[in-house]
């Protein structure tokens, strides 16, 4: 029997066959949605540029060069160079480090955090319920962008401010989905039937409940990886998250605000790497729902 045999057979033998069929089902499905195969190309490739980013520049993202300030794009710097004479194709490739870093602290964070309160107060209900409810309304009543500017002025500028603030303001959405995904197999009747057997409330919880909410995560992050890329671009760019001379994507964007007419290339460079990154999630989270979600099948 080939490997594709053996993933799409109708009558797994084992678990782990299951699991790598529907799997495998899945990759088939996303592939058939070009523009998400685009996205995760594009996630895919900007996520090794900036892993190799050591590999792939060509200059220094910190060495100033006062004489060679303001060059346009060239075969020396691709991307020209900004008003300290940096190397911008250098800058982008580091600051893509930064950014995305930023994003995938935020969500390591916020996803688990989010997914277990959520998904807590489905399944007890009552006063805990109605309490960890009413704080995430609480958050849900703020503009994202506004609450993590109160957050960090409630510390200090920097990364790690920064991280902390999104942070603390993203991970409603993930507790109300986790939420509404619980109160739909709550009361289910293999739910019922391990209630039975005497597993606590954490085990069912654990085992039973948040492997029915994880398909809804996952696209859920992948959509709200765009609007963590934006807030976190947003606070570099107002002076409250990375700091100069720091190669942050909002950062540089606010430095180089003040060409944008004549050198057009410093500002213009990092906008289009935020857009292109935000554009491919939101591609990728297109497609992603249409796998995951029984509903949009």
């Amino acid at each position: 029997m080939t490997t594709r045999a053996w993933l799409l057979s109708d009558t797994p033998a084992s678990r782990r066959q299951a699991i790598w069929g529907r799997r495998y089902q899945g990759w088939l499905a996303l592939k058939r949605n070009p523009l998400a195969v685009a996205g995760l190309v594009i996630v895919l490739l900007m996520l090794a540029m900036a892993a190799a980013a050591p590999i792939l520049a060509t200059h220094d993202p910190g060495t100033q060069n006062l004489a060679n300030r303001l060059q346009p794009p060239s075969a020396e710097h691709w991307f020209g160079t900004d008003e300290l004479g940096r190397d911008v194709w250098s800058r982008v490739l580091f600051g893509g480090r930064l950014t995305l870093g930023m994003v995938v602290a935020v969500m390591a964070l916020v996803a688990p955090v989010g997914l277990i309160l959520g998904a807590v107060a489905g399944y007890a209900g009552g006063w805990l319920d109605r309490v960890l409810m009413r704080v995430t309304d609480v958050f849900l009543a703020f503009p994202r962008l506004i609450l993590a500017l109160a957050f960090v002025a409630a510390m200090k500028p920097g990364v790690e401010s920064a991280v902390i603030a999104i942070a603390l303001t993203a991970w409603p959405p993930y507790a109300r989905l986790a939420r509404a995904e619980t109160l739909l197999v709550r009361n289910a009747d293999y739910i019922a039937a391990v209630r039975l057997t005497g597993a606590s409330g954490a085990r069912i919880v654990l085992r039973h409940v948040l492997p029915m909410c994880l398909g809804s995560l996952v696209v859920r992050v992948t959509l709200d990886m765009s609007s963590i890329i934006l807030t976190a671009a947003g606070l570099g760019f107002l002076g409250l998250g990375a700091q100069p001379p720091l190669p942050e994507w909002g950062t540089m964007i606010a430095t180089g605000r003040r060409f944008i007419l004549e050198q057009w290339w410093v500002p213009l460079v990092p906008g289009v790497a935020i857009f292109l990154v935000s554009l491919a999630f939101n591609l990728l989270g297109d497609g992603l729902r249409d796998v995951l979600d029984p509903k949009q099948r």
